[in-house]
């Protein structure tokens, strides 16, 4: 009992020549079906996707950076020593004094003592820099003091 190409059936209901649903001729008389060369598409699409995501990934670093940064600062001034409660908004200077951190409200031009620099308490809490000494340097002073952040 000879079967049925299930591809038969089908087009001997719906009418249609079987060529149609081929991907490739099916005579001698079919079109010549040419691949497409898509080298240059996938060349031009990986140049582009390496140079956006490139310039993701160095934008991410200069944040993590900041953040890291940023936590330092707050950690070198909470584990300052203070005697007193900070104001939101205010401006507050860090020194070094006998090789400790001190926070004070004494402006750099009238206490002769190393000035580290000068920050602001935001509303959330977080020391805000407002200005550094150029000779101080938050990372060599991190790596030096063994901290890993």
């Amino acid at each position: 009992m000879p079967t049925e190409d299930p591809i038969d059936v089908d087009l001997a209901e719906t009418n249609a020549p079987r060529g149609n649903f081929l991907h490739y001729p099916s005579s001698r008389l079919g079109a010549k079906i040419i691949p497409q060369d898509l080298t240059n598409f996938k060349s031009r699409g990986v140049s582009r996707v390496e140079r956006e995501l490139q310039q993701e990934l160095i934008e991410l670093r200069e944040r993590y950076l900041q953040v890291i940064d940023a936590f330092n600062w707050n950690k070198l001034i909470y584990e300052a020593r203070f005697g007193f409660e900070p104001v939101i908004g205010e401006r507050y200077h860090l020194y070094e004094v006998e090789g400790k951190h001190h926070l004070s409200m004494i402006e750099p031009e009238s206490w002769h003592q190393k000035w580290i620099g000068s920050f602001r308490l935001n509303a959330d809490g977080r020391w805000q820099v407002e200005k550094i000494a150029e000779d101080f340097d938050l990372r060599a002073w991190i790596s030096g003091q063994g901290a890993t952040v």
